[in-house]
C-alpha cells in the first residue's frame, strides 16, 4: 500500500529568494570561492563557535 503525502504549501517570495541565495552560497563554496567579508563585524574567531558571547568584558552562555 502506498502512503499518500500531503502536498507542500506554496513558498512565499521571501522563502524562495532565501533558498536561491543559499543555493548560490553552496555553489560558490563548492567552487572554492571565499565567503564575503563581514562588514563592521567582531574581530577574531567567531565567538558563537565556542558556545558563549562576550561584549565589553561580560560573557554570556547560550
Amino acid at each position: 500500500m502506498q502512503e499518500e503525502t500531503a502536498p507542500k504549501p506554496a513558498l512565499t517570495p521571501e522563502a524562495e529568494r532565501a533558498l536561491k541565495e543559499a543555493e548560490k552560497r553552496r555553489a560558490a563554496q563548492q567552487a572554492g570561492e571565499a565567503p564575503p567579508k563581514e562588514l563592521r563585524g567582531r574581530k577574531g574567531p567567531e565567538p558563537v563557535r565556542y558556545g558563549d558571547w562576550e561584549v565589553k568584558g561580560i560573557a554570556s552562555d547560550f
